[in-house]
């Protein structure tokens, strides 16, 4: 990673990272598009539910994400026995992380949906989904550490096996489990619930097998380990402000339920299938952020800026080019978007507005992650944070409610100001990092 053409490295690295965040987003739509045709209220249930499963992320892919950045930058150190710890804590967290949320869907799924509506059917369906999704979360927590352990040393064809095994194993599953086909018993919401925890199983035991039999730049082994509160510490001091700047996506996400069930359950059902959209256009970035950040950690821990530089250059081009695709789509075709997911007339009156002037938000938003990409890389989450922070919160949600006064289509512009506004303070950021750190590599 230290001497290979820094654009054909992001290609060789990004792409399969890419590829298995597109099947990712594929299954997203694929879930719901199964769960419209229940019915409605199927749709709004599992669109309340996801700030919980967006809950669940956070902390899975935090945790991750600094697992990453401390064995990429020691790699980049020649700090072996340190990277080797590293990864091998990751194992012992997701275990860890994974008990907090089999106690939350034991204990709180239903009064959380309660808290919402008082829809019994709703409540009903939206409680067997959220405790299925969160009692049976281990598959994504260990998958998740050892994926991106095996991206910080650049191995990027296995983790998007793995991926690809969990997405394309859910999708084949849906049908099966939502409606009841090949002797297996109808369970609707629940089955779309299953067939999620079933996918993120197998691709855990995937990763499982690579990690025991295959060699790897890493070795993760708990033969005479111990507990390194320090080694912990250095995970989270990435890893929290990256579980923080995505769990405020769960908070926002609550937030903007309480604000467009004002108007109609089916706002808050539109505010769930665009999430869904977006992922096709958000999720092949991540990807690339999934290639980009390891470069980054590496060249930063070797003290190569030039090449640090051109990763972030490099890699923001094709976030904006990517970006700015998915923009046009969401102009030119947002109706036959939302008629995947068997939109209604009311539906489609409000959201073929509401897809326009969200997607003004995109090539900023592309700006904006690639910076936080790299604050995380070199180690310095906080600054991702407060992004998020502002984006999400201080920005957003207060837009959102004030807007909502004059009406239900001005309540989307928030995200296009929040993008904006958050991105003015990406680039202060980045001139600060630049003069205080950078700057001396």
């Amino acid at each position: 990673m230290g001497t290979v053409s820094v654009f054909h490295l992001i290609v060789s690295m990004s792409v399969p990272a890419m590829l298995s965040m597109m099947v990712q987003a594929l299954y997203n739509v694929v879930d719901s598009f199964f769960v419209a045709k229940v019915s409605e209220n199927a749709l709004t249930a599992v669109s309340l539910a996801f700030p919980v499963q967006t809950l669940l992320i956070a902390l899975a892919v935090g945790t991750s994400v600094g697992i990453n950045s401390l064995v990429s930058r020691r790699l980049g150190e020649r700090k072996q026995e340190e990277a080797d710890s590293a990864a091998t804590h990751g194992i012992l967290l997701g275990v860890f992380n994974w008990i907090i949320f089999a106690l939350i869907g034991l204990l709180f799924s239903e009064t959380f949906f309660r808290s919402f509506t008082a829809n019994e059917e709703i409540v009903t369906m939206g409680t067997q989904y959220m405790s299925i999704v969160c009692i049976v979360s281990i598959g994504v927590f260990v998958e998740i550490n050892i994926e991106k352990t095996l991206q910080a040393t650049g191995n990027m064809i296995y983790p998007m096996l793995s991926q690809l095994l969990g997405a394309v194993t859910n999708i084949i599953l849906d049908p099966i489990f939502i409606f009841g086909l090949l002797g297996v018993p109808k369970m609707g919401v629940a089955g779309a619930a299953i067939a999620t925890v079933i996918g993120q199983i197998f691709a855990m035991l995937f990763l499982i097998y690579i990690i025991a039999k295959k060699e790897h730049q890493v070795k993760i082994s708990f033969q005479h380990f111990k507990i390194d509160f320090q080694i912990i510490r250095n995970i989270y001091s990435v890893g929290f402000p990256a579980i923080i700047m995505q769990a405020i996506g769960s908070v926002m996400v609550v937030g903007m339920n309480a604000i467009l069930i004002g108007f109609t359950a089916t706002a808050v059902a539109l505010f769930g299938v665009y999430f869904k959209l977006q992922s096709f256009i958000f999720m092949p970035v991540f990807g690339l952020t999934q290639g980009v950040m390891p470069i980054i950690g590496y060249n930063f821990g070797a003290r190569k800026r030039a090449r640090l530089l051109s990763a972030v250059k490099i890699g923001s081009m094709i976030a904006v080019v990517i970006m700015a695709l998915g923009t046009v789509l969401f102009w030119m075709v947002p109706d036959r978007l939302l008629s995947i997911f068997n939109a209604s007339e009311s539906m489609l009156a409000i959201g073929i507005p509401a897809l326009r002037t969200i997607s003004i938000c995109f090539v900023p938003a592309a700006l904006g992650i690639m910076f936080s990409t790299l604050f995380q890389a070199v180690g310095n989450g906080f600054k991702s944070l407060i992004i998020s922070v502002l984006r999400q919160l201080v920005v957003l949600v207060p837009t959102a409610f004030f807007l909502s006064k004059l009406g239900l289509s001005s309540v989307w512009y928030a995200f296009p100001v929040a993008e904006i506004v958050s991105l003015a303070a990406s680039i202060l950021f980045f001139v600060q990092l630049y003069k205080k750190t950078l700057k001396t590599l």
